[in-house]
């Protein structure tokens, strides 16, 4: 269980976590594909892009590929496994279109604003999270993020990417707090849990994405399970 005698700050993950990645992001793939007029199945696109895309990103943590290399060979593999025709032109153009209209959509999970107003009242809060400086910062904004939150640290300013554990220091050095007073909440277990359990943090699993199961934190499958383990 989470002790909560002396918890005084509550870092979040971002994506996967409050802002609901899957359905935004299907919603961009909509406008981008309808705008190029490909005659594509958005449907049978997703169901291999969303495990493409999270082994992209566990190579991006692992600085095994560049930022342009994520953003242009997950959707080159997609492509490839799904028969599409399109060129290397196209692909850099899809890439640009999905980072420019990304953000632009706001759905987060269900209760996220109901939570985070609650949770306001009793601690800070924090995010920290391996998205991109400027697509993250416009997420926040668009989706009405903003107000609840003191910092935001990206991998991309800090320098060092979830589960390496100066992202987690850095960030509880100038939110000017302890990793005995603090928690983190998050989707990943690799990036989010371990990382914080690293550095004494204590941490809470939101598994949004079907991750196996553990014994190394509480996990929901609801936001609205937060009420049982904090409040």
């Amino acid at each position: 269980m989470i002790n909560t005698e002396s918890l005084t700050d509550i870092f979040f993950d971002l994506d996967h976590t409050l802002w609901d990645f899957e359905k935004n992001s299907a919603l961009t793939f909509k406008l981008i594909f309808d705008q190029l007029d490909f005659s594509i199945n958005l449907d049978d696109f997703l169901l291999e892009y969303t495990p493409i895309n999270h082994a992209y990103w566990k190579l991006y943590r692992e600085n095994k590929i560049s930022q342009d290399g994520l953003r242009i060979n997950r959707l080159t593999h997609t492509f490839e496994t799904i028969n599409f025709d399109v060129n290397r032109s196209q692909i850099k153009e899809i890439s640009e279109l999905y980072i420019r209209h990304l953000s632009s959509f706001p759905h987060l999970f269900d209760g996220t604003h109901e939570l985070l107003n609650n949770l306001k009242k009793q601690y800070r809060l924090h995010i920290i999270t391996n998205g991109f400086e400027q697509v993250q910062h416009f997420k926040i904004k668009n989706s009405g993020l903003e107000p609840y939150f003191d910092n935001t640290f990206t991998a991309e300013k800090v320098g060092y990417k979830k589960p390496h554990p100066q992202i987690f220091q850095t960030a509880l050095k100038i939110a000017n707090t302890s990793n005995n007073t603090s928690l983190m909440i998050g989707d990943s277990l690799e990036a989010d849990i371990e990382g914080a359990l690293k550095v004494g943090m204590q941490a809470i699993h939101f598994n949004s994405h079907a991750e196996e199961e553990h014994k190394k934190c509480p996990i929901i499958y609801s936001l609205a399970d937060l009420d049982f383990l904090i409040n």
